[in-house]
């Protein structure tokens, strides 16, 4: 037997590691399962090669809990260690980087949770729960076993072991202060959460299982069962195979397995597979969904070599796709991630980019393969075709292809489709192509009738960000605008060269303008006196498409901040319709009560159509109109 000091330049490093890594501490088994599936995996290349005369046979690694003893053992079948392995890795290698570690960490708060893996001290993490820790250990070369014991002091001893089967336990006496890791439900939810998909079978105790009844068995006889090993992980998960080898059925499935509680079915799936670059592997997932951008984040897993890493994905999945589910496996990003690694590194940089192009290759295909379907699916992927076109411009250039603009009445165009089809009807008179569009099909009911009277089309563009988008549209594309269908009057919006002739004076208008000034709040309206159709709404209220979109953008996030519209009073323009016969008939009223009361009523009937009849107003326009009809 030999002991020793293991060789760090401080009286103890255990305390260190406790306090640096208190935060994230359950990670521990993470570490040493995954330790153990390395030493399987090595044994299989091994043997592959013709280097281990040993049968690999089907190993697995076992997970178990002695309550009574108070410890928890990892046991694999894998390439194993000699007694000068043990003294090389655990005692030498393992704290190669321990002096860099004390140095950067032994005066701050410790809040980076991924030291360990930075230091190569992933064993070590057992010291955060164990107050003694043992190995028994059998290299699959014909040498003795080794006994390997530390008690969380720099002490340990290591000798040799009588062990006979090939492979690694190791045993941890669990602290009095950490029993929680000696319940099997804390054991099973720490498995599932980072070892679910690990390429080596991971036993956790028995199951029962039930079995057919035999063919001659009565219907009140019970299923025969068995007692078999409870398998913790998936070894093949869906995207450690190709597309070619997997059905619809099977990415249904594996999204069931990623989401128990996910009772809806995601609309289509995005199958990444690269390896140069980079390597990457991993299937993306469209759930449906809501206009509602935050609460979708934090459902893509990431995992390094099927381990879990996390799933906070930000850095290496674009934020627009965030909102996505599914799996990204890439051994190219380390176990421990950190903000700063992300921001820094250039290969994920990358594969940002690729998993971009991936998807926006994908959306494309599905639009050309079978566009009914994609239509029917545009209101619930909208929001993140949107919100990519507006973060990433490589995106928006793609995009071009398959972002669609509904209209009200439920056709779908491309911006090329559109640009086609309204340049004769919707041009201006300065050769600018007007895009009408309504954000609420029933709150601008009156206005998308007015402009549909005209044979014009009109859009439906109802996402949150949609002002943002529009606004990135315009920039790209000088000779075309867009305008929402109630920020002025139709023949406003899409100016003609014809001018139209109104049926009242200028002396009559002037007369009516210093009337309406008496009788209509100033601080809420701007009156404007326009000429229209005869048929065209007395008063009409519109809200002038730059201040409205810049709240709209504001609110948003970004955008309008800087105009500081967020203090703004709500101000509107009311156009008043001068060849009109109410108009006409408030301008020649001579009975003043009469004349307000028309005002009164016009404009309420105005605000009405807008959704901006409230309250006290509401209540008076109603005792007003009954009075009216008596």
């Amino acid at each position: 037997m030999s002991t020793g000091t293991i060789n760090v330049a401080v009286e103890n490093i255990f305390p260190l590691i406790k306090k640096f890594l208190y935060s994230d501490h359950e990670i521990f088994l993470r570490e040493l399962v995954s330790n153990a599936t390395d030493a399987t995996l090595k044994l299989k290349h091994l043997t592959n090669i013709g280097e281990a005369k040993v049968d690999y046979g089907n190993p697995n690694i076992e997970i178990k809990i002695d309550k009574e003893a108070k410890t928890l053992h990892i046991i694999d079948q894998g390439i194993g260690m000699t007694m000068e392995e043990v003294d090389k890795y655990i005692n030498q290698i393992a704290f190669s980087g321990a002096e860099e570690f004390i140095e950067k960490y032994k005066d701050t708060k410790g809040e980076d949770a991924g030291i360990i893996g930075h230091f190569g001290l992933g064993f070590y993490s057992a010291f955060m729960v164990a107050e003694k820790v043992e190995i028994f250990t059998k290299s699959f070369k014909d040498e003795p076993g080794a006994h390997w014991s530390c008690d969380g002091s720099p002490n340990y001893t290591l000798e040799e072991s009588d062990r006979k089967e090939r492979g690694t336990e190791i045993i941890l006496h669990i602290s009095e202060d950490e029993k929680e890791f000696l319940e099997d439900s804390k054991i099973t939810s720490l498995l599932t959460k980072y070892n679910k998909f690990m390429p080596i079978p991971i036993k956790f105790g028995m199951k029962t299982e039930t079995l057919p009844k035999p063919e001659d068995a009565k219907e009140e006889d019970a299923a025969p069962t068995q007692e078999v090993d409870n398998i913790i992980n998936n070894p093949s998960p869906a995207w450690t195979k190709t597309p070619t080898e997997l059905k619809d059925e099977d990415y249904s499935s594996f999204y069931r397995e990623l989401y128990p509680a996910q009772f809806e079915e995601p609309l289509f799936n995005i199958h990444l597979n690269v390896d140069y670059p980079f390597n990457l592997t991993g299937i993306l997932y469209f759930p449906k969904m809501n206009q509602d951008m935050q609460i979708q984040k934090d459902k893509i897993q990431l995992y390094q070599n099927q381990v879990f890493v996390t799933d906070n994905v930000e850095g290496i999945v674009p934020e627009f796709l965030q909102m996505l589910r599914g799996v990204i496996d890439s051994p190219d990003i380390p176990l421990n991630v950190s903000r700063s690694y992300l921001q820094s590194d250039g290969a994920v940089k990358k594969i940002s980019s690729y998993i971009t192009r991936k998807v926006g290759d994908k959306l494309k295909s599905l639009f050309n393969e079978n566009r009914e379907d994609f239509e029917a699916k545009w209101n619930d992927i909208k929001i993140v075709i949107e919100y990519g076109m507006l973060t990433e411009d490589k995106f928006f250039d793609k995009a071009q292809d398959f972002m669609l603009y509904p209209t009200t009445d439920g056709k779908y165009y491309t911006f090329a489709e559109l640009k086609e089809k309204l340049a004769a009807s919707q041009t201006d008179k300065d050769e600018k192509l007007v895009l009408l569009y309504a954000s609420n099909k029933e709150e601008q009911h009156s206005y998308i009738q007015s402009a549909t009277d005209k044979g014009y089309e009109v859009l439906l563009l109802d996402s949150p960000i949609i002002s943002h988008l529009i606004q990135k549209m315009e920039t790209s594309n000088e000779k075309v605008s867009f305008a929402r269908v109630d920020g002025d009057h139709i023949d406003n919006l899409i100016k003609k060269d014809e001018e139209a002739i109104s049926k009242l004076s200028d002396e009559e208008k002037e007369t009516l303008k210093t009337f309406l000034a008496t009788a209509i709040p100033a601080d809420k309206f701007t009156v404007q006196l326009e000429a229209m159709d005869s048929n065209a709404n007395p008063f009409t209220i519109t809200e002038p498409e730059f201040m409205r979109r810049m709240k709209e953008m504001q609110q948003s996030g970004g955008g309008g901040g800087m105009f500081g519209m967020g203090g703004f009073p709500e101000m509107y323009n009311l156009i008043v319709n001068t060849n009109n016969e109410l108009v006409s008939e408030i301008l020649n009223t001579k009975t003043a009560k009469k004349k307000e009361r028309l005002v009164n009523q016009a404009l309420d009937l105005a605000k009405l159509s807008k959704g901006l009849l409230k309250g006290e107003d509401m209540t008076a326009f109603i005792k007003r109109s009954y009075d009216m009809i008596k």
